[in-house]
């Protein structure tokens, strides 16, 4: 059996690409999808197959989807992501893939947001398309979070427009093992999942989180969604994308990522990474 893994030189990506060898998959039986191939030369060193692999580009699909059994399409952050979605989608039936597992955002079908609107139009692409798939709908990386708790070191305070609303964030690592599980096994073949951190928490405890990991006393300042993207236009952002992301904050403030079930625990044999361990770790990392 061989394993697709697509913009396996993103951050995801190579989560994923240690979990499965991790989990015993031989690295002869793992392709590595990249936009640039020097990106991926350590995991070539690692004896992975890397493939040149570019969502917007079909030309690059069809020799990439050749001799491969299943594939792990993680979500693009092109513009226009959904068209290069379909574009792998259609690769994967034209090359009769045994199965796809997608990457997709939390509770799409449920609470309207313009990020889940392109994840929900890939699901549907994927089901019209008659391949076999699991969908695995990730709630957010605590590593989202990295840029905020950054600034606070320096302002002491997180600004958003989420009211007392809840998330149930994990890391990034634990995501990707249950991309890894679903992409190996049998279990979830077929099914949709919602994937989330054990606990949510609301923006006080990510600013007490922040407080522990930076060192200094951190807030959380409560703002309106106007008063966000007037302050995000104010910071230099076009006025599409300011509204763009205070449209996050406003799908959050409406529980978009509030739903905790175990589930992810469940598929990774483990609790998921705490808030203020994940944090620690990904500024540990930069």
């Amino acid at each position: 059996m061989t394993l697709l893994v697509t913009a396996a030189s993103g951050h995801l990506g190579r989560l994923v690409i240690d979990a499965l060898l991790e989990r015993g998959v031989s690295a002869s039986d793992i392709v590595a999808g990249v936009r640039t191939l020097a990106k991926a030369d350590d995991l070539a060193a690692r004896g992975v197959g890397v493939v040149e692999l570019d969502y917007s580009r079909p030309e690059t699909l069809a020799p990439a989807f050749a001799s491969v059994t299943r594939v792990l399409l993680i979500s693009g952050t092109d513009a226009d992501r959904v068209a290069g979605h379909r574009n792998v989608i259609d690769a994967a039936r034209a090359a009769g893939v045994e199965r796809l597992v997608y990457t997709s955002a939390p509770r799409v079908d449920e609470v309207d947001y313009a990020l889940g609107a392109d994840h929900k139009a890939t699901e549907a692409a994927i089901a019209a398309s008659g391949v076999e798939a699991t969908i695995l709908r990730h709630n957010w990386y605590t590593e989202n979070y990295l840029d905020a708790v950054a600034r606070a070191t320096e302002t002491g305070e997180i600004v958003a427009a989420v009211g007392q609303a809840l998330v149930a964030s994990a890391s990034r690592r634990d995501y990707a093992e249950a991309d890894a599980v679903a992409l190996i096994g049998d279990e979830f073949r077929g099914q949709t999942l919602e994937l989330g951190g054990d606990v949510a928490w609301d923006y006080d405890e990510l600013a007490r989180a922040a407080s522990e990991v930076v060192g200094r006393p951190v807030t959380y300042t409560s703002v309106s969604v106007e008063q966000l993207t007037a302050g995000l236009q104010a910071a230099g952002l076009d006025a599409g994308t300011a509204a763009f992301v205070a449209g996050i904050d406003d799908a959050i403030a409406r529980g978009a990522l509030s739903r905790i079930d175990g589930t992810l625990a469940r598929i990774i044999g483990r609790p998921t990474t705490p808030l203020v361990e994940g944090l620690r770790a990904g500024l540990a990392a930069r």
